[in-house]
């Protein structure tokens, strides 16, 4: 389940959460991302409602929340970024005033001590603001953890901030003017701004996701013969919706019009125009390019095929991987061992003879400085990054998982037709029984394939159309038998009863008990599609297709590239052989014939990680056994539920970006990972045994936090610049 939590602060606050919610009885794993104030968890369903997690959270401060929409995350993280600017201005015009009240009693410019203790004093006065206010949500989440039981990095600021502020009121009172309120001060203001550029790199992430789901406007539903505007709300699946021309599809549909022209760049970024037949599916925010359609809704709003990715690509924001697991157990300890460090520096420098005021600094160093801003942010940032990116090149991840070992892959394989072919078959040729002329033929193969996402029974659609031969009604139910045919009843004009239609493989349809009389000339190059009525075989149509211009390159550079490539299809074999020599693919990685059962066995045999692109419901198994599977664009329900990626443009050429941003990705955030945990403890060793001022500490764990977030970065620009840097 995936939920929106209020209240979080920072990557503190959803450790606390994480730690809280695992405790529970019947909780089996949890996820929380901050960035995105998300919350996923698995367990007993009567455990994970809405009503028991939202008490657990209410005890620790946080409030739970349904999930909240593209519109409504960005609201909330717009008003996140107007409260911390409010914040980092006050610190900001407050704490300056500090700071320079502290430089002229450092460079000593006064020309009695008695004017440099009133000063102590005022830079006191102006850190006040800064450290009630501007600070307040520090203290807040390190309440909140100790509550949970975890002192995180938020505990750490509190501890720095409190003894500056105590230290320097004690030397006050003492009379002596070399006080520390510019340390708590610098570490308050310095964090706020690195959690500004925090929200900014999330804002851009957020912007990428929000291209999923476009706003909805008022949508023209007809009812009894009237059309009527109703919220998108408010329309229900096999409500009859007008789409006029030049407008969006609000909701997803099958077409009820003999054809349509969209254009699906709002979609896939492709700017050629597509055109449809009556049965087929639309998705949202498809743009209507010829005259106004009608649709019937399959899809009420917020379940179209768009908002389900973009739940999806929440899901993996909140999911960890193993980075980022290895990230959250790092910083675990590292908090408690940076307490237990002050602690024994504080006490080794009361030993060896030092003034309390120098011990109590160079604990304060160790507070600081051993703060795991950088850790909590190395991998989300980068994670979300990378899917930023992905997004803008038509990708979509939707599975930690797979952004993490996608460009670990040693080993790829690909389905045939609508992977590497262009998925635009054509009908070549024809052949019919006595009695039945092609006509008839296309009709009832069009028909047989209604509500089909095969890409044969598309062409045939499409082809029936053309001749002006559609089906007069859409059948009555169908069955499906993956990778072989199906089967449909259906009640048509001039029938007394319901007929039973079959299409699908010559094989298949002689093991269901058809006879293949007069059999026909075969074209060894094309697909063959058999069709039968009653059990009284009518003909067979033939198809052609041809490759995806960019299908050869692909493999060529993942060949080169050192990875297995295979070619795994139900086709016949000279049809897949023929594929294979235009793509420069040895014959020995070719197979074909393969049943969804045989597909699976030779995936799962394949070196891991491996990937498998695939687009039918016979793929399905084979896609979820791979260690990556990937949905090329136009693909079944099914092969899309089983894919860990989505391809949101045409064309096979989206694998090598998926698998080369999945491989940046993954190597920023070990880099992200590496340099965080090696700052900390080069750092936290440094300040043990060597006195280093405060405010150089926050300088260092800001610098930390800040390299983190500019590594991460790099992973939004343009390819070219991101390899380049990448590879150097």
């Amino acid at each position: 389940m995936l939920y929106s939590v209020e209240g979080m602060w920072c990557q503190g606050c959803a450790w606390v959460i994480e730690r809280r919610l695992a405790r529970l009885p019947g909780v089996e794993d949890v996820g929380v991302d901050h960035g995105g104030a998300l919350l996923w968890v698995a367990g007993d369903p009567g455990v994970i409602r809405i009503e028991s997690l939202g008490a657990e959270l209410r005890k620790l401060g946080y409030q739970l929340l349904p999930l909240d929409g593209a519109a409504d995350a960005r609201g909330r993280l717009e008003s996140e970024s107007r409260r911390l600017a409010g914040r980092l201005l006050v610190a900001a015009l407050f704490g300056m005033w500090t700071m320079l009240a502290s430089l002229v009693i450092y460079a000593g410019a006064m020309p009695e001590p008695r004017y440099e203790y009133v000063l102590a004093w005022i830079s006191g006065a102006f850190s006040l603001p800064v450290v009630v206010h501007a600070g307040f949500p520090f203290y807040l989440a390190a309440w909140r953890g100790l509550k949970g039981g975890h002192a995180g990095m938020d505990l750490l600021v509190t501890l720095g901030v409190a003894s500056a502020m105590a230290v320097s009121v004690w030397l006050l009172l003492q009379g002596v003017s070399d006080v520390y309120f510019d340390t708590a001060v610098m570490l308050v203001l310095l964090l706020l701004a690195g959690r500004w550029v925090e929200i900014l790199a999330r804002y851009r992430g957020l912007r990428a996701l929000e291209s999923l789901v476009p706003e909805r406007d008022v949508v023209r539903c007809v009812r009894d013969g009237e059309i009527c505007e109703l919220p998108p709300a408010d329309v229900a699946v096999g409500d009859c919706i007008e789409v006029a021309t030049g407008e969006r599809l609000p909701l997803d549909g099958r077409l009820l019009d003999d054809s349509a022209r969209l254009d699906l760049s709002p979609l896939t970024g492709e700017s050629r125009p597509v055109v449809v037949t009556r049965g087929e599916s639309l998705a949202a925010a498809s743009r209507n390019l010829g005259e106004a359609l009608r649709l019937v809704v399959t899809a009420p709003l917020g379940e179209c095929r768009m908002d389900d990715l973009y739940r999806d690509m929440q899901r993996q924001r909140a999911t960890k991987g193993e980075l980022r697991r290895a990230a959250d157990r790092f910083a675990a300890w590292l908090s408690p061992l940076a307490l237990v460090l002050a602690l024994a520096t504080l006490w080794m420098s009361l030993l060896v003879g030092l003034e309390v005021e120098d011990a109590l600094v160079r604990a304060l160093s160790v507070l600081v400085v051993a703060c795991p801003c950088a850790v909590g942010l190395a991998v989300p940032l980068a994670s979300l990054a990378g899917s930023a990116r992905a997004l803008a090149c038509g990708v979509a991840f939707r599975d930690t998982r797979a952004l993490e070992i996608a460009g670990q892959a040693r080993a790829v394989a690909f389905d045939k037709t609508g992977t590497l072919t262009l998925g635009d078959l054509k009908v070549c040729a024809s052949h019919t029984v006595q009695g039945v002329c092609e006509d008839e033929l296309v009709t009832l193969a069009a028909l047989a394939g209604e509500r089909s996402e095969h890409p044969l029974d598309l062409a045939i659609r499409r082809h029936a159309e053309g001749r002006d031969a559609l089906p007069w009604e859409a059948p009555c139910r169908f069955e499906e038998h993956p990778g072989k045919g199906r089967v449909v009843w259906c009640q048509g004009a001039g029938w007394e009863a319901q007929r039973c239609l079959q299409v699908g493989s010559r094989d298949w349809l002689q093991s269901c008990g058809v006879l293949m009389t007069d059999e026909p000339t075969q074209w060894p190059l094309a697909s063959r599609v058999d069709v039968a009525r009653d059990g009284q075989w009518l003909g067979c149509l033939w198809l052609q297709d041809t490759p995806h211009p960019s299908a050869a390159g692909l493999i060529n550079e993942l060949r080169q590239s050192g990875r297995d490539v295979a070619l795994i299809s139900g086709d016949r074999a000279p049809l897949l052989m023929q594929l294979a020599t235009q793509l420069g693919l040895p014959g020995n990685c070719c197979f074909a014939g393969r049943t969804p059962e045989q597909k699976q066995q030779l995936v799962a045999a394949l070196p891991r990680p491996s990937v498998f692109v695939g687009d039918g419901i016979n793929d399905a198994p084979a896609l979820a056994v791979a260690s990556v599977g990937i949905a090329p664009l136009g693909a079944s329900q099914a092969a899309r539920d089983a894919a860990g990626v989505h391809l949101l443009r045409s064309g096979p050429g989206g694998v090598h970006e998926a698998l080369e941003i999945a491989r940046l990705t993954r190597r920023t955030m070990r880099q992200n990972l590496f340099f965080s945990a090696i700052y900390n403890m080069l750092a936290l060793g440094l300040v043990v045994w060597i006195p280093v001022p405060p405010l150089a500490a926050i300088l260092a764990m800001l610098a930390s936090s800040l390299s983190v977030i500019a590594n991460a970065a790099r992973l939004t620009l343009p390819s070219t610049a991101a390899d380049g840097h990448a590879e150097r």
